[in-house]
This record gives C-alpha cells, structure tokens and sequence, in this order.
C-alpha cells in the first residue's frame, strides 16, 4: 500500500496556484536581472583595470614628469593666443646678430644643414589603397614629377635664427627671442604656414608640394615608411618615445631612397597646398570642409559652448607626423592638415626648390 501523499499548502491537486506561478516567475526574472548586472559591474570593472593599467603603462614611457606636462605641450592654435601678449614685448626681445647665429655651428654643420638633394623625374605612387587606412589618404595613383630639390633635413631652431637675424619674429618657444638651449639643431617650431613660406621666400626657395613631399618621403614603390613597409620604432622620433624633438641628424636610419631624414617623425612639416580630396576619393566631402569654433551667444561665451561652423577658408596640409602623435600617423603618404594661422610644438618645415631647366 502506497503512502498517502503529503499535502502541500496552497496547491490544488498538488499543482502551484496562479498567484504562485506568477510569484515565481518574478522571482527568477529577478534572479536573471541580478546575473546579467552583476556580469555587467564585473565587466566594467575589468575594462576600468585594464585602462588603468594601459594609462599606467603609458606614463612609465612618458619622458618625464607628467605633472609637467602643461610645461611640455603646446596645442595647435596656441601662437594666435600667445602672439597678443607677444607682439607688445616684440620690441624689447633681444635679438641674434648675424655674427651671433654664425657662431653657433661650425661651417661643416652649415654646409650640411643647408643641403639640399635632387629627386629626379619620374612617376611615383601618391597615396594609399589600404581599406583601414583615412579615406582621405585614398585612392592610390601614379602621379608624375618633374626633377625638383628638396631640404635634406627640416629647417632647424639656428638655420631660422638667420631668419630672425635678418628681423623676422621668433617663435613663440624662444624664450626672449633666443633659442632654447641646446636645441640648435632640433626642427624650429612653433611656426605657422605662414612663417613657413615666408622664411622660404627669404631663402630663395619654397614649400614643397603634397607630391614632391611625398615621393621625397617614400621613393618610387610605394613603400609606407621611408625605409619600407614595416614600421620600426627605432628609425624615427613618435608617440613619445623621446618627449621631444630630436636633433634633424639623429636618425639616419630612417632616410628615404633619396636620402632625405626625417620624413618620418619628429615634426609634422607644413606643404604647400591646400587640404583637398584626391581624384575618385570617397572620404566624406565634409572632412575637407575647414570649420571654426563659434559661440553663438554671451551665454555660451560664458559658458565656453561653441559650434563648429563651416567656413570657405581652406586648411594647409602638414605631412610625416611627429613625436607625440600616432605611430601610423608618420606613414609616408598619410595627411594631416591645420590651419594656416595655427602653430603648435609639433609643427615643423622644410623648403624645396625648382631646378633651372626642368
């Protein structure tokens, strides 16, 4: 004989009452809820731990003291601020004699600062086809150049004290008109488009093209970098390694075919023309567009709330990246572009010239 069934409260015919089903079902959605949050919070918690060890990672590469660091960055655009208080103190800034800036480097490092190489004629591959690559960097196509020279190496802090010698504004970066110490042979920063092309003008040259730049930069195959299609840290000055500029010698590794340095790293270096799209591009006509930052009203003056409007001025380009931005950023046919009036302690130049007859 069978024993009796225990008798469960509230249940009919040892089946859950409606109201308990329902009870239930609440219940473990709640219980599903708690799981799925939990697994979020945990989540979080781990992709906050590996940012925190990724920035601690990061500041252990860092030169030098990061609570400096408003001591070592400037941003591009700074020189139109800085230039207001400047200019009324432009007058009482000592000023290099030409005697002076001769003196600071021997005639064999003037001949060599000031020498230019020869890029014969031909075609080259301009650009990139590579689908992760901006899509204004694309299409890639042969573009062909008659023979021009090009500075061997970016004009240098005591190659545009001559510049200054000769009356013209020192940048921004020079301590009462003189260069900072030691940094003779660094590029010159802190000048904009326009200080660029005046101070070929006065040399007798001029601001390369994007494409002279270029072919220049990487030869006729196509190669990424100046020196190939890899990119290796130890061929050039980017994304901190050194916390600085670098002397325009110190890496002959990284000279191109033509044997041009830094091309790669260092200082973006201002071109020609201006930032327009390439033939067959699809990159969004809205990037080549330059825009300002406006406030629309005292309120969002006040409240330093601005619109970026769009403005028929166009942008300059600057090309080869520098030693604070994005290691993919010194690719040989990659673009940056600023405007015009913008400086920055990560803008440089260099100069080019036509050959007679070509």
């Amino acid at each position: 004989m069978k024993p009796a069934p225990i008798p469960i409260a509230g249940r009919r015919g040892g089946a859950l009452l409606p109201e308990q089903i329902v009870s239930r079902k609440r219940y473990i959605a709640a219980t599903l809820v708690t799981c799925v949050v939990v697994t979020m919070v945990a989540a979080t918690i781990h992709v906050v731990e590996l940012g925190s060890n990724r920035m601690e990672e990061m500041r252990s590469k860092a030169s030098y003291d990061l609570k400096d660091m408003h001591t070592k960055i400037r941003a591009a655009g700074e020189d139109i601020t800085r230039s207001k208080n400047e200019k009324e103190r432009a007058s009482t800034l000592a000023k290099y004699t030409p005697a002076e800036v001769e003196a600071m480097l021997t005639p064999e490092q003037w001949r060599e600062l000031d020498s230019l190489v020869t890029v014969p004629e031909d075609e080259f591959l301009m650009g990139s086809d590579r689908e992760r690559d901006d899509a204004y960097n694309r299409p890639q196509r042969k573009i062909a150049l008659k023979t021009y020279m090009i500075d061997k190496y970016p004009v240098t802090n005591a190659q545009y004290a001559r510049f200054v010698a000769a009356g013209h504004r020192a940048p921004l970066n020079w301590k009462e008109g003189r260069i900072p110490t030691g940094t003779e042979l660094h590029p010159v920063t802190m000048v904009s488009w326009y200080d660029a092309t005046s101070y070929a003008k006065w040399a007798g040259k001029r601001l390369p093209t994007e494409a002279e730049w270029e072919k220049a930069a990487r030869g006729t195959d196509g190669r990424r970098w100046p020196w190939g299609n890899q990119m290796d840290p130890a061929r050039l000055n980017t994304y901190y390694s050194v916390g600085s500029t670098t002397p325009v010698t110190a890496y002959p590794a990284g000279a191109s075919p033509y044997g041009v340095f830094d091309m790669a790293g260092n200082v973006n270096q201002w071109t020609a023309d201006d930032f327009k799209p390439y033939p067959g591009t699809n990159a969004p006509a809205e990037v080549f567009k330059a825009k300002i930052a406006q406030a629309n009203s005292a309120v969002d003056r006040a409240m330093k709330v601005v619109d970026l409007v769009v403005t028929d001025k166009p942008y300059k380009v600057l090309r080869g990246g520098s030693w604070k931005g994005d290691p993919f950023s010194t690719s040989s046919y990659h673009r940056n572009f600023s405007w015009p009036h913008y400086a920055s302690d990560f803008f440089g130049f260099r100069c080019a010239k036509d050959v007679d007859g070509a």
